[in-house]
C-alpha cells in the first residue's frame, strides 16, 4: 500500500483529501502575532475575511515532526509513504522533507516536488490517487507524476497590485502607476516551479481574454481534470468557466476551486485562473 501526503497548499477542502484517501499536513498562517493552520483553524472563506481586515499575513512551512511521524507510522507499518510538496522554488518545505526523510532511514518513504502549487499541485494528486488505486508502487507513482509535471499550465489573472507591493516584489512607483490604469498582471507557474509575471491586461476582462488564449494556444487534455480558480469571490471564477464552457470544455462547478493561503497571500483576492495538463 502506498500512503500519499501532501501540504495543504493543494486547496482541496478537507473532505476531499479525505474521498481521496490523501493524508494533508497544514501550513501555518500568520496575521500578526497569531497562528492559524489551513484547514485546522482557518478556512479559505476564514483566510480572505482575515485578509478584508488589511493586515498583510505570512506563510510558513509545516512542522517537520507532523512528516516525520507520518514516515515513522508508515514505515512501523511495513507500506509506502509518498510526500509531495508544493514547489520547492516557492518554499522550502521540500527542501526539509528531503531533509526529514533521511531521518527515517526508509527506502520506501519518498518525496517529490510537485514542481506547483494550488490548482496544479491538486492535478497531480489526482493522478497520483489514480495511479495508487490501481495499484502502482511509490516509484511507479513518482515517475506517472513526472511525466506530466512539465504539461501543467496554470495561468492566473490578479486583480490588485497591493499583494505584490506589499511583498516587496514591485516598487510603490510601479504600484500606484499600476493602480491607477488598472493593470492586471498575469501570472503562471514555469516548468521550475518558480511564478513569473509573463502578460499584463488593461482591466479584469481583457485578463481573462488573455487566459482564454492561452488555452486556444495549449489544449487541455481531456485525460486529466481542467480546473477555474479564484481567490476569496467565486464570481470571477464562475465568470471564467463559463467562458471556457462557452469554447467547448466541460467545467462543472465542482471543478472551480477557491485558492488558499499558500498562494491567496501574494496575489490577493478577486484573481481567476486556470489550470489542466496540456495534450
Amino acid at each position: 500500500m502506498v500512503r500519499l501526503i501532501t501540504d495543504s497548499s493543494a486547496d482541496l477542502e478537507p473532505k476531499e483529501y479525505e474521498q481521496l484517501n490523501i493524508t494533508c499536513i497544514p501550513l501555518s498562517v500568520f496575521f500578526g502575532e497569531k497562528e492559524y493552520q489551513e484547514n485546522v483553524n482557518l478556512s479559505k472563506d476564514q483566510f480572505y475575511d482575515l485578509l478584508a481586515s488589511g493586515e498583510y499575513p505570512k506563510t510558513s512551512q509545516p512542522a517537520p515532526q507532523l512528516l516525520l511521524d507520518l514516515f515513522e507510522d508508515a514505515k512501523a507499518a511495513g507500506d509506502e509513504a509518498l510526500y509531495i510538496s508544493i514547489s520547492g522554488a516557492i518554499s522550502g518545505t521540500y527542501q526539509t522533507a528531503c531533509a526529514t526523510k533521511e531521518m527515517v532511514d526508509c527506502e520506501d518513504c519518498h518525496v517529490l516536488d510537485s514542481k506547483n502549487a494550488t490548482g496544479g499541485l491538486r492535478v497531480i494528486l489526482d493522478y497520483a490517487a489514480k495511479l495508487r488505486d490501481e495499484g502502482k508502487t511509490a516509484k511507479e507513482i513518482i515517475a506517472g507524476v513526472q511525466s506530466i509535471q512539465n504539461k501543467i499550465v496554470l495561468y492566473a489573472c490578479m486583480d490588485t497590485l497591493e499583494y505584490l507591493y506589499r511583498g516587496g516584489r514591485i516598487s510603490q512607483t510601479v504600484y500606484k502607476l499600476g493602480t491607477l490604469a488598472q493593470v492586471k498582471p498575469i501570472i503562471r507557474v514555469t516548468e521550475e516551479g518558480a511564478i513569473e509575471v509573463p502578460a499584463k491586461a488593461m482591466g479584469m476582462r481583457k485578463g481573462m481574454d488573455y487566459l482564454c488564449k492561452r488555452v486556444e494556444a495549449q489544449k487541455p487534455s481531456k485525460e486529466h481534470n481542467f480546473y477555474a480558480m479564484y481567490t476569496g469571490e467565486r464570481s470571477n471564477g464562475v465568470a471564467l468557466a463559463e467562458k471556457f464552457r462557452a469554447m467547448g470544455y466541460d467545467i462543472p462547478d465542482e471543478k472551480i476551486i477557491n485558492v488558499g493561503a499558500a498562494i491567496g497571500s501574494h496575489v490577493g483576492p478577486n484573481a481567476c485562473g486556470m489550470v489542466y495538463v496540456a495534450e
